[in-house]
């Protein structure tokens, strides 16, 4: 099996996802994902599965194919449907013509009224409507009412089925009306047919902002790219590039593709990908980011990712995908619009036999009656309700390094509890740091230390190290690993030890007023390191696992907005409880090791629902456990497959926007679910009794769909 990405025009809502599912279902396809709202279905496909057979089975459920990508394809993605602005422009063209000539039959239809003279004679006027509606409905329109009789042939009913049927019996009463006494609504029939037009074109580009994120993330890859080729500088398209390639970057130029630097130092803007705000700091064998931007420096980076494994791809792919899951409260508004039409149709007929036969109204009042039922009711405010929401959300996460792997977490997200914390690379940085000194004269304790603990490889010694940042090593001699303990050495006359207290008790060294510092800096969660010259003591060094900058802020933060929360790592509880004191965890479970991880969360959750947020290494048992995984990631290792909603910036206060961006996006699928339905209630009942003409009607259900596409694009002034 191989996995696709269909792109496709003329979508509007669930029903459409149903009958395009049906068709790919007949060539064997597996795991399909649909969204109307995206133009974009995902599936998995048996190897021999050819581009034409994918392509007729779109065709064949009445839509039109842009695009078919296989997953394995090495070219970088189209990403964000680019038929968007095509989509746009289909729409503009026949908004332009339709309004002409609507404009003319309203003239012809309404002058009479408005200013007592009759443009056109009375025996004229419906041949006229006729010849003034018929390029409106059957060339502007021809794809509506095309799509509508396929769906009444094949049995498959969407939007376009009512539409189509009310512009046509409409239409025809002009044809009928020569040889019967019934009103001409040929004139209505194209104004409907110009209405619905109109609102599609709204619709199309309400959608279009509504992915504008997407676009911007595809938007930030570089067109070209500068590599050595024969030892000169060659200028070749992004699609050229190859791994192993090195690339040279210049001052504000947009980073090619994902590599490694083999030359130079810079500051690079992540920004766009991470949400990271400051510039951060690259030298000689430091990943980078393709699409983001060099700063300062010229680099020369080695390609080690192009096309569809980059980062900036992964990240589209998961977005995209993301906009294709279903949310739970979903399947209320699918079951709903999958029986919609039917029901529809069968209410037309009872509203014209009601009032021609019980009411004895005359023809063209059930006619009327009929027709506005027919195209007021709006099967595509309820399917658009739930993925342009999701849609809106899941692109403001990209934008801010908020990845939403799964739509459902969206909903889920909303009744957890408990927030459970992995320790090493979550709370904390993941690589030990020097976080306190206690010596009278700083200075000769780094320089004594720095160059003894440079010849160990413990990551103590290089915590150390790194802090004395010595440009010149003192020589030592004599030099000496104690395993467990410590080190010891010779520099000039004088030796010199650095270790716990455990080698300062065998080496008969008494700590005197050390013994309080020492102690202290152990209470706080740290590895104690004391340096002695001789006998005599110069100083204590407490080396840990350095906490993020913003795990106090965010756990805070969490612990305000009502979450209990809840630190699970393998440290000793000495060590665990300190870093959980500075941080404000409500609770610490220490001494679990990491196959046990997903246990403890399975007992949380008999409190209630429970989000882990983990580094994805050493968590996935957790993470799938929970019943919201976060997986933090940094840079190109980001573990895009670990979690539920995964964050490209490796830093809680993401944990905390992703929570708000959860709730407020599925707040505002609940209230387009609500006014979907409740357009659909009120309305329907108005055009079965009378009170709507079918103009009105039409008018009704064009705003209905775009006020549930506005309302969620509105989700974009929430702050986060």
């Amino acid at each position: 099996m191989k996995k696709v990405k269909l792109d496709v025009e003329g979508m509007h809502c669930a029903s459409c996802s149903k009958i395009l599912t049906s068709e790919l279902e007949k060539i064997g396809a597996k795991e399909i994902s649909v969204n109307p709202v995206s133009g974009k279905a995902f599936a998995s496909v048996a190897d021999d599965v050819s581009i034409e057979q994918l392509g007729k089975a779109v065709k064949d459920a009445g839509f039109k194919s842009t695009g078919v990508n296989f997953e394995d394809s090495a070219s970088t993605p189209s990403g964000v449907k680019k038929t968007d602005s095509g989509e746009i422009k289909t729409w503009k063209k026949k908004l332009w013509g339709t309004w002409i000539l609507t404009v003319l039959i309203m003239g012809i239809m309404y002058f009479e009224g408005l200013f007592g003279v009759m443009l056109v004679p009375m025996r004229w006027m419906t041949p006229l409507m006729l010849i003034l509606s018929f390029p409106i409905i059957f060339i502007f329109g021809f794809h509506t009412i095309k799509s509508g009789v396929r769906s009444f042939y094949k049995l498959q009913f969407t939007m376009d089925s009512l539409i189509a049927l009310g512009t046509v019996v409409a239409y025809l009463t002009g044809f009928l009306s020569f040889y019967i006494d019934v009103t001409s609504f040929a004139g209505v029939s194209g104004m409907i047919m110009t209405i619905f037009i109109t609102g599609k074109f709204i619709e199309a580009k309400a959608k279009g902002r509504a992915s504008s994120e997407i676009k911007k993330l595809l938007e930030l890859g570089a067109k070209k790219a500068r590599v050595l080729r024969g030892g000169k500088e060659v200028e070749v398209d992004i699609d050229e590039v190859k791994i192993g390639d090195v690339m040279i970057i210049k001052p504000g130029e947009k980073i090619p593709t994902d590599g490694i630097v083999v030359k130079g130092e810079s500051a690079v803007d992540e920004s766009m990908i991470s949400g990271e705000s400051l510039p951060v700091e690259k030298t000689v064998k430091s990943p980078v980011i393709g699409a983001t931007l060099n700063q300062d420096g010229i680099l020369h980076v080695k390609a080690t990712k192009v096309g569809r494994d980059t980062f900036l791809s992964h990240i589209i792919k998961l977005v995209e995908e993301a906009q294709g899951t279903k949310v739970p409260i979903q399947k209320l508004a699918d079951k709903v619009t999958g029986v919609f039409v039917p029901i529809i149709l069968g209410l037309a007929v009872v509203t014209f036999l009601g009032w021609f036969y019980l009411f004895n109204a005359n023809l063209s009042e059930a006619l009327s009656n009929s027709i506005a039922v027919l195209v007021i009711a709006c099967p595509c405010s309820l399917g658009l309700a739930v993925p342009i929401s999701l849609m809106v959300g899941s692109g403001m996460g990209a934008k801010r390094g908020i990845l939403i792997r799964k739509g459902e977490a969206i909903q889920t997200m909303r009744e957890v509890k408990i927030v459970v914390f992995d320790k090493t690379g979550t709370i904390t940085k993941g690589e030990p740091e020097v976080v306190e000194v206690f010596t009278k004269n700083e200075a000769k304790l780094f320089e004594i230390a720095g160059s003894l603990e440079k010849l160990s490889e413990h990551p103590l010694a290089k915590a150390i190290v790194k802090k004395a940042n010595l440009k010149k090593y003192k020589s030592v001699k004599s030099f000496k690993i104690i395993r467990g303990k410590g080190l010891e050495g010779t520099i000039g006359t004088k030796k010199y030890i650095i270790g716990n207290e455990a080698l300062m008790e065998d080496r008969k060294i008494k700590l005197g007023n050390y013994a309080k510092v020492v102690k202290g800096f152990a209470e706080n969660g740290e590895s104690v390191m004391v340096v002695v010259e001789g006998k005599k003591i110069l100083g204590a060094i407490g080396v840990a696992d350095a906490i993020k900058e913003d795990s106090r802020e965010a756990i805070a933060r969490l612990n305000r907005g009502g979450f209990r929360t809840v630190m699970i790592t393998g440290d000793n509880e000495l060590t665990a409880k300190a870093i959980g004191r500075k941080v404000g965890i409500d609770e610490v479970i220490a001494g679990v090791m990491p196959e046990d991880k997903s246990k403890k969360v399975m007992e949380l959750q008999k409190r209630g629902m429970v989000a882990f947020v983990g580094d994805g290494i050493n968590d996935a048992p957790a993470l799938k456990q929970s019943n919201v995984g976060i997986a933090m990631g940094t840079g190109t290792d980001i573990a895009i497959e670990a979690g539920d909603i995964v964050l490209a910036k490796g830093d809680l206060t993401g944990v905390v926007q992703a929570i708000k961006l959860s709730r407020a996006t599925f707040g505002k699928i609940k209230q387009n679910l609500f006014w979907a339905f409740f357009y659909n209630v009120i309305a329907i009942p108005l055009a079965i009794g009378g009170v709507l003409n079918p103009v009105f009607a039409e008018l009704a259900m064009a705003l209905s769909s775009i006020t549930v596409v506005t309302n969620a694009n509105l989700l974009r002034r929430k702050k986060i």
